[in-house]
């Protein structure tokens, strides 16, 4: 099957949609498929091999300059070629575009116009593009804030459209009105030209059914899965304190702040370290935080192999988010490395933890109750290691990334055999 999936670049930060994205290529690749991996906006940035292609379209500089500047819609494809060469992106990516989702509802609902946004000259180039290279069998756009490109691929490209879901809601809340509400009716109002939607857990499924009105018949779940190469399960060195690590992108709405609370009222001795990517506007956020909690100890955003040292020393891990998180990629690496975990009892937290027996839930945005499962936690090693190891196998018996490219090349197929009936029936 030869298959074009879309994935958008997040500028210099690690992004688990990024990766998810790509680490889905690479196994589809190596299970016999062809897949063209195309970035948009920026270049992707992974902790694996990144096999997505060396050109980016709709590069973040020209997307921001034909949103603000009319002259720049109408320049000649091979001037923009100036400011979408990677090494301009990487500039960009260092922060001179923003990226705060309240500063953007303006492009954003020009993105979900599409052919009657400022960036169409965009979408024709893509499209040109791509009708010169070898048909595919199946288009996967990487989330609905791109939904706008599923009309004009299936008439440029005669091929069935795939649309994943895997967090947008965030984004989409976080813009201000009327902005959001616009860009909500946009998105619904293309729903029909979606041939399937791909849902990353049973909870998203359900979530977005009803907040972009998809019908439950067009959303498929493929749950998510990791490369597991480097992970593994190690016999950690006994220790008087609980070592409790926070790895998510350091944020509000990760809840480290709310980690910290509860670190705060434990009773028994800990020692709590974080680590993930740190937006430059989330600076003032983690300084206010080690100013409160002198506890606290920041350790940056490790690559692979630092991640996995990372995960590998921590007894526990603790992401309680403030928001119901559909993904969780965190909770199957930190599982992957024998690393049990606390999260409240929301999003897809539930089903994970569900599965795989790897971990504990509380109850949401309760500090005192996560900071009595630690405190447990801490006395009962015994428990400590059960959970090890029921997380390390859990994660192993449903969370692997051939499993997750096996699902999705079903999916895939699944909608190119419906297409051809509908041709067949025409």
């Amino acid at each position: 099957m030869r298959v074009l999936s879309l994935t958008a670049g997040a500028a210099g930060m690690y992004c688990g949609t990024c990766m998810r994205d790509n680490s889905l290529a690479r196994e589809l690749i190596r299970q016999g498929h062809d897949v063209l991996l195309l970035p948009i906006y920026t270049p992707t940035l992974t902790d694996e091999a990144n096999v997505s292609h060396d050109r980016v379209f709709f590069g973040g500089i020209s997307v921001y300059l034909q949103q603000h500047f009319s002259i720049f819609r109408n320049l000649p494809a091979w001037l923009d070629r100036l400011w979408d060469s990677r090494l301009m992106l990487k500039m960009a990516a260092s922060g001179s575009i923003p990226v705060n989702p309240k500063l953007l509802g303006e492009m954003t609902v020009s993105m979900l116009r599409g052919e009657d946004g400022f960036q169409r000259k965009e979408i024709r180039k893509l499209t040109e593009w791509l009708r010169a290279q070898p048909r595919f069998d199946v288009i996967d756009l990487p989330y609905s804030l791109l939904i706008a490109l599923a009309a004009p691929f299936k008439r440029e490209l005669h091929a069935p459209v795939c649309c994943t879901l895997q967090g947008e809601d965030l984004f989409l809340d976080g813009l201000q009105e009327p902005w959001r509400s616009e860009c909500l009716q946009l998105i619904r109002s293309q729903v029909e030209h979606v041939d399937r939607f791909i849902a990353v857990s049973d909870y998203y499924a359900a979530f977005m059914m009803e907040y972009l009105s998809i019908p439950r018949a067009k959303i498929d779940v493929v749950p998510l899965g990791i490369e597991l190469s480097g992970h593994k399960p190690i016999e950690k060195p006994p220790s008087e304190k609980l070592r409790i690590g926070y790895f998510a992108r350091i944020a509000p709405e990760k809840g480290l702040h709310v980690l910290c609370d509860a670190a705060s009222l434990m009773r028994e001795p800990f020692e709590l370290r974080a680590a993930g990517y740190l937006p430059p506007e989330r600076r003032a956020y983690l300084e206010d935080l080690q100013r409160r909690y002198a506890f606290l100890r920041y350790e940056g955003s490790p690559d692979r192999e630092g991640k996995i040292r990372f995960l590998q020393w921590a007894d526990v891990l603790s992401v309680p988010s403030v928001y119901d998180e559909p993904k969780g990629i965190f909770l199957f690496e930190a599982m992957a490395n024998g690393t049990p975990v606390v999260q409240p009892r929301r999003g897809a937290y539930v089903e994970i933890i569900g599965k795989t027996k790897g971990g504990v839930l509380v109850d949401p945005d309760h500090p005192r109750e996560l900071a009595q499962v630690l405190d447990d936690l801490a006395r009962d090693r015994e428990r400590l290691r059960e959970l090890s190891k029921q997380a390390a196998e859990g994660v192993r018996r449903a969370y692997t990334i051939d499993r997750m490219a096996a699902r999705t090349a079903e999916v895939y197929q699944s909608v190119v055999d419906s297409a051809v009936t509908r041709v067949e029936h025409a």
